[in-house]
């Protein structure tokens, strides 16, 4: 047996059984990947799939422990090669972030900075997408690490870790009535068109909730992913914006003199908790931990390289839903 046919099958599995698929995307041909697989499976003296004629129709009871023990041998190449390049180069690479658009825009631009100018011969990669898929680039290995708040937990392959809390804040033009509220309500906020983020991000699904529990029924009349464009709706007069609060925090339009203003309503819909997610098991270089460490004084490298323990199974925090 060799790492050629534990490749092959392992792609096999991630490409739902197409072969084809899975030969173009290692570059090699589907009778390669047939004959590779059959020879592994002789060798083992068990059946890794299912087939009919020449394609495969599903994975066998074996070939599940077979899949969970290939994952964990090229889980181990992939760390040699990262430890290898961590001694060989030292201080140089490229640091992969997944992540979703808020954090991207408001969160990740200080710590950015600061690793590059520690690590100045480390690149940075910015991945961004919803937060199941930032969870997924980490799976695949597409991401070093991932920055979100909702759906990272979910996931048990995942090592992660509250970094923040944050709570939603309601945007509003300057001479908007409810900006002269000291503490809004739901009920006041029920009363208003609304626009609030796509249910999938920043926490849009407890905000959901708190209505729901109240027997609201929210006028939301614009969704977006971006506290920009949401922001840019309100300025003009759709409704008043719902965001994460590090989207107003440094805004300009909203110090005294600027045309919006916003109020906390964490006690409406709680706090959330942004999380960094590592691929369990994974080899983490110096600079991984190093932007941990920049973006939360909550992590330290002895704190997540314990998490990552083997006989560790971190997932500490409770996560609320970016």
């Amino acid at each position: 047996m060799n790492l050629h046919q534990f490749r092959f099958v392992h792609e096999a599995a991630r490409r739902n059984l197409n072969l084809t698929e899975t030969a173009k995307a290692l570059h090699t041909s589907q009778p390669g990947i047939s004959k590779a697989i059959l020879e592994l499976e002789e060798e083992l003296g068990v059946d890794i799939f299912v087939r009919h004629g020449k394609r495969l129709k599903r994975i066998t009871e074996p070939g599940q422990h077979v899949l969970k023990s290939i994952d964990l041998i090229l889980r181990e190449v992939g760390n040699l090669k990262r430890i290898g390049d961590e001694y060989a180069l030292q201080d140089t690479g490229t640091l992969s972030i997944a992540t979703t658009h808020t954090q991207a825009r408001y969160v990740l631009p200080e710590p950015v900075a600061a690793l590059r100018k520690k690590y100045p011969k480390v690149a940075i990669s910015l991945h961004q997408g919803t937060p199941e898929q930032v969870a997924q680039m980490v799976l695949d290995e597409t991401a070093d690490i991932g920055l979100a708040t909702e759906s990272l937990s979910d996931f048990p392959e995942l090592v992660t870790l509250p970094c923040y809390e944050w709570q939603h804040v309601v945007v509003m033009p300057a001479a908007h009535p409810l900006a002269q509220v000291p503490r809004l309500t739901l009920e006041q906020l029920a009363a208003e068109p609304l626009i609030s983020y796509h249910p999938s991000f920043t926490g849009r699904k407890r905000i959901d909730l708190a209505f729901a529990q109240r027997g609201l029924a929210p006028n939301v009349v614009l969704e977006a992913i971006d506290a920009d464009v949401i922001k840019t709706y309100t300025r003009l007069g759709l409704g008043i914006g719902l965001v994460a609060e590090m989207a107003v925090k440094d805004d300009p339009s909203m110090t005294p003199q600027g045309d919006l203003v916003w109020r906390p309503v964490g006690h409406l819909f709680g706090p959330n908790m942004a999380r960094l997610a590592f691929k369990r098991g994974a080899y983490l270089r110096q600079f991984v931990l190093a932007f941990a460490e920049l973006i939360s004084d909550r992590l330290s490298r002895q704190l997540i390289l314990q998490a990552m323990q083997p006989n560790s199974h971190a997932a500490m925090g409770s996560d609320h839903g970016l």
